[in-house]
């Protein structure tokens, strides 16, 4: 920059620190012949003294400590996991219930493999049976989760079990934490079967549940645990061993999956940083939004794995409960489940048999359309907060309020000084 420039600069510093009356229209055109070679050829009005700059990619910020820049990037990625969790287990619920009435409807003769086949079927539900015909059983679907945290919080604190784990974390007790992961799958299994009840039942043909009812209903079944109580029903017994095998399996996968996607986002944030000369400071913020996607994408891969042998294991966990669904062929109508299975292995040869191997993979569509669904509105949040974030967050860095003695003309909130004035001023500064 050459000495007319910088004489400029200066100027435009001291014409800043000046109470009288501001000619912004005069002062810039002066300064705008100072700057024909610099960067920030793009200043075309008075309002852009006063408002902050336009993107540009000649414009770098110049922050030179953390409290320079002051923003609400870190709350952003508490707030993104708090959508993530809202999402999975309050919004994905029409999409769970979906997916299971196909999985146990074994003579349906549409699979809906794809979305686009629930589509209309999603519309005639809603015109038969209402809105909330999608929501049924959540209650009990949140309270069984709730279930499994109470037993293992109260297992971990009775014994020296670790709860959670962590990268410092020894093979013992690794060792450790599986075996509570499966006492805690084992005591909920058959509150787990009188949930799984109630989300697919027809609300047309069936009575509709109390809030307390899967306590009831799982109580009468852990009760008949060698005997079945009714039917085809089979025991409990029966139904810890494939339970607990499918819920470790899915559980290790998720772990395993999820810390390779940590890796691997990690490694390209650091790349993209050094690759542009800067490493960014809110560490928090962005670990936290690498958790959120990292745990969404080991779902996602989980889900899928393992999708088959939940179709399985649901099928037997619902036999003998003489439960009517609505018939997803058209959602027109209502059938009832109706089979004998002698377990898992004979479940799986049935399945085969009658259905191929597309058969375990009905209502594949309904998972489909939940994880975009969970996609879109964690992404929709994120955008949501981040303009607030940038909004709230035009406040003057220190030096700036400093260096023009703001601290008795603009308070602390204020957002009066703009971007584009404190990089020009750290940039004066600097050169002088």
């Amino acid at each position: 920059m050459n000495n007319h420039q910088m004489a400029g600069l200066q100027d435009y510093g001291r014409y800043l620190e000046d109470d009288d009356e501001l000619d912004n229209a005069r002062f810039l055109s002066a300064y705008k012949s100072t700057l024909d070679d610099a960067p920030y050829q793009f200043i075309n009005s008075e309002r852009d003294l006063t408002l902050p700059l336009q993107k540009h990619k000649n414009v770098q910020p110049l922050y030179e400590s953390p409290d320079d820049e002051i923003s609400l990037r870190k709350y952003l990625g508490a707030s993104v996991n708090l959508i993530s969790l809202i999402t999975e287990n309050l919004l994905c619920h029409p999409f769970l219930v979906l997916r299971r009435q196909c999985q146990v409807h074994h003579t349906a003769k549409r699979y809906h493999v794809v979305p686009i086949t629930l589509l209309p079927v999603i519309v005639h539900l809603h015109q038969r049976q209402g809105v909330t015909t999608l929501w049924k059983g959540i209650g009990s679907v949140l309270l069984v989760r709730g279930m499994t945290l109470a037993v293992e919080d109260v297992i971990s604190k009775f014994t020296p079990w670790p709860k959670e784990i962590n990268p410092k974390t020894t093979v013992k007790q690794l060792g450790q934490h599986l075996l509570l992961k499966c006492i805690s799958i084992a005591a909920v299994v058959p509150f787990y079967s009188a949930s799984l009840v109630e989300t697919v039942q027809s609300d047309i043909a069936s009575e509709k549940p109390g809030i307390f009812d899967v306590f009831r209903e799982g109580a009468s079944r852990l009760l008949s645990w060698s005997v079945p109580q009714k039917g085809r029903m089979l025991p409990v017994w029966a139904l810890v061993g494939p339970s607990i095998s499918l819920g470790l399996s899915k559980y290790v996968c998720q772990l395993f999956v999820r810390g390779i996607s940590t890796r691997i986002m990690c490694s390209r944030v650091t790349f993209y940083e050094e690759r542009r000369g800067a490493r960014t400071r809110d560490f928090a913020a962005q670990s936290q939004v690498i958790e959120v996607y990292s745990t969404m994408i080991s779902l996602m891969a989980t889900e899928m794995i393992f999708y088959p042998f939940e179709t399985i294991l649901h099928r037997i966990q619902l036999q003998g409960t003489r439960t009517i669904i609505d018939n997803l062929d058209s959602g027109y109508s209502v059938v009832p489940i109706l089979t004998s299975y002698e377990g898992v292995v004979d479940c799986y040869r049935q399945t085969l048999a009658t259905e191929g191997v597309s058969g375990l993979y009905k209502g594949f569509g309904a998972m489909i359309l939940q994880f975009a669904a969970h996609v879109a509105v964690i992404k929709l949040g994120k955008w949501f907060i981040t303009q607030i974030s940038e909004l709230m967050s035009s406040k003057p860095p220190a030096k700036v309020v400093e260096f023009y003695k703001l601290e008795g003309k603009t308070p602390v909130g204020s957002a009066t000084m703009s971007r584009s004035i404190s990089g020009i001023s750290s940039l004066s500064e600097e050169i002088s």
